[in-house]
């Protein structure tokens, strides 16, 4: 073998933005549809540190026909001047050079979401163009940057400036910062915005930000046309412009009541234990602290956290030291007001947190974040401030006799949740003297792997025996497990715990787990890093799954950050000739017309009504093979949004689902589309449809 030398001269060096479009999903995590939204919250971000700082309180967004997306402040506006070390402008630093800004300078900024100072150029990087427009004192600069394949250097150039920034002569009173970019598709595998998932991030900011009015354009869609598709749900409380509604559409966010009008906004539809949110802000330790909480009838803590206006969804120290001071707080209140006496164990914490609903938002300096996806806040020096004023700000509202019958109801509430604490710790008791939930046998249920190493073993929980007892022949005994349910599951989003621990089949999936439930679950006794929902195509399936995931959700919710939980992907249809010489399989609508192209003339189809229906052998290769399967991961990007979608269709509201279903359910498409496959089969194919 010819010897191989390996020297510095062998080290590639990646100079500017080169790095960022090799490796971009080292920037902004991938390159669908989360990395091309990062891109651009990355310039948002920018402009919401501005507001955050007092420098502005306006945000304008806008999706235009061709794709392309601009985020404009009325901020302080980007450096103009020649940076003294690089000599080119401010704005040219800040769109080329990775981890440069003013954010690395407290005394440019007090607190910041754009942490690294990577933001702007990483998003200049994987465009195909950007535009950016300064305007301050009484001046008009711009800028433009474009990335191209050179091929003098046979390399690929990005974000390189056209002409250095310039002053337009135009002269205006305005002051901020406009940034107009083309996503590249060379980079992302979709360049499509997704409207609803924009309208949640910025509503969002909106809350978080007191005051700050942000306005969404999306050019792409007509205001009647967005009624009309209801892309997403139409919430009363956007600002819709009906008047115009042959124009772009358009959506101003703005709360005077910041987190406490957020707090309101989550809790829509639901039974309120009293009217107004409980608010309290203040600043300690340099870390500015605000909270709003409000109880309702339900039974489920719903805590969302934010960092400089990050959200937080793994928690950290300030989560920690929220729920501390809360429950110091209102246990000393309790005792003072008799409401426990001398002898009286103390409340746990989680019987005051049931059915809270709370929004806590933090600025602070020098933030670190951990976690799977680094969305934990890793500071502990965040807790003590927060634990302090979150319990001293819940004592002034007590103080305030107003508060009176508020409070009483909160220790009202907790005194239902103990009682039902005790019971459910005797349904625990009561199941282990039974049958042991911590070490549940599961003879006749689970068909445990032979595996013992949880990151390669995956468990099918699979709807019915029928498909479960075909499963458990075309799986691979070392490392897939097989639980088969009987009926559907209990909707956990109905229930108390005690109910949800004396439901068979919970307990069930619970031992087979292995890392408990609740605040006790832990996920590193996981026995599986792959859980995976195995139903039917059809309602009763799609009913089954959105059960099995409204109970992770609520009670197993790192399970699902963590990215451990999968839905199986059975396919629809069985395209074959009648011989057996050709049996494609196709998982949806659009696939089955390419199938059917595929096979040609003197096909058949098989509609797969349940599972029960393949042979193991078809169920492994189309369903179980790791190499051939599709399995889709469930991740929780917008908790918010997903908290409003389970409440929605899982919970009481009614209204609010059947609103749900009229706008976004189509009864007819699968009848519609099969009729015309039939009608292409009986014509020999030859039709066109």
């Amino acid at each position: 073998m010819k010897e191989q030398h390996y020297n510095a001269g062998d080290l590639t060096i990646l100079e500017g933005l080169d790095a960022v479009r090799l490796r971009p999903g080292m920037y902004i995590g991938s390159t669908g549809t989360k990395g091309l939204h990062h891109i651009l919250w990355e310039i948002v971000d920018n402009s919401i540190d501005e507001a955050a700082n007092g420098h502005a309180d306006q945000i304008d967004v806008r999706i235009y026909k061709d794709g392309s997306v601009s985020v404009e402040d009325n901020g302080r506006g980007i450096p103009t001047d020649i940076h003294p070390k690089t000599k080119v402008s401010g704005v040219q630093v800040v769109f080329t050079q990775l981890h440069a800004g003013g954010k690395f300078n407290e005394n440019n900024y007090s607190f910041s979401g754009g942490l690294h100072g990577v933001g702007a150029s990483v998003t200049n990087a994987l465009s195909k163009w950007l535009k950016v427009r300064v305007c301050k004192e009484g001046k008009t600069w711009e800028m433009s940057f474009r990335s191209y394949f050179n091929e003098k250097k046979n390399k690929y150039e990005s974000g390189v400036p056209d002409a250095p920034l310039a002053d337009v002569k135009r002269p205006t009173d305005k002051h901020g910062t406009f940034v107009h970019f083309m996503p590249d598709d060379a980079v992302f595998t979709n360049t499509n915005y997704q409207l609803s998932t924009v309208q949640h991030r910025l509503n969002e900011l909106a809350f978080l930000n007191r005051g700050l009015k942000i306005t969404l354009t999306d050019e792409r869609i007509t205001m009647n046309e967005y009624l009309e598709r209801a892309e997403s749900d139409v919430d009363e409380t956007l600002q819709l412009d009906l008047e115009g509604a042959t124009k772009p559409y358009s959506v101003s966010y703005c709360y005077e009541g910041g987190i406490s009008d957020f707090a309101k906004y989550l809790n829509e539809g639901k039974y309120k234990l009293y009217s107004n949110p409980l608010y309290h802000t203040a600043e300690k330790d340099g870390i500015l602290i605000e909270f709003a909480i409000q109880h309702t009838g339900e039974y489920s803590e719903n805590l969302f956290s934010f960092v400089n206006n990050i959200p937080t969804p793994e928690g950290g120290f300030h989560e920690m030291g929220f729920r501390a001071g809360l429950t110091r707080m209102l246990n000393d209140y309790a005792r003072e007001n008799k409401i426990l006496k001398d002898k009286d164990p103390n409340f746990l914490g989680d019987d005051f947190r049931e059915g809270l609903t709370a929004v806590l938002s933090i600025k602070m300096k020098n933030v670190q974040f951990e976690g799977q996806t680094k969305t934990k806040l890793g500071n502990p020096e965040a807790r003590m401030p927060v634990e302090s004023t979150v319990a001293d700000g819940m004592r002034q509202l007590a103080a305030n006799p107003d508060n009176k019958k508020v409070f009483e109801e909160i220790l009202k509430k907790a005194q239902n949740a103990a009682r039902v604490r005790i019971a459910a710790r005797q349904a625990k008791e009561t199941a282990r003297a039974k049958n042991s939930i911590d070490s549940l046998t599961l003879v006749g249920k689970l068909a445990a792997c032979s595996g013992k190493k949880a990151e390669q073993n995956e468990l099918f929980i699979v709807e019915g025996d029928s498909a479960g007892g075909t499963a458990k022949q075309a799986r691979v005994r070392q490392f897939q497990s097989i639980l088969p349910l009987r009926g559907k599951p209990l909707n956990v989003e109905k229930k108390r715990l005690d109910q949800v621990l004396a439901n068979e089949e919970i307990r069930t999936m619970i031992s087979a787990l292995g890392a408990g439930i609740g605040n006790d679950f832990n996920l590193d006794k996981i026995n599986y890093h792959k859980v995976i929902i195995l139903s039917d195509a059809d309602q009763d399936g799609f009913h089954i799954r959105c059960i099995l995931l409204t109970f992770f959700f609520r009670y197993m919710r790192p399970l699902v950050n963590a990215g451990h939980v999968y839905i199986g992907m059975p396919p629809l249809y069985k395209v074959y000739k009648q011989n057996g010489s050709v049996e494609e399989y196709a998982y949806d609508e659009a696939e089955l017309q390419q199938k059917i192209e595929k096979v040609g003339r003197g096909y058949l189809i098989q509609r797969y009504k349940g599972l029960g229906e393949m042979s193991a052998e078809q169920l492994w290769k189309t369903t179980m093979d790791p190499a051939r399967r599709n399995l889709t991961q469930v991740t929780i990007e917008d908790a918010v949004a997903a908290e409003n979608m389970i409440t929605t269709l899982m919970g009481d509201r009614v209204e609010g689902r059947k609103e749900f279903l009229s706008r976004n359910a189509n009864f007819n498409k699968e009848d519609a589309f099969l009729s015309r496959v039939k009608f292409k089969k009986e014509a020999g194919g030859d039709e066109e449809e």
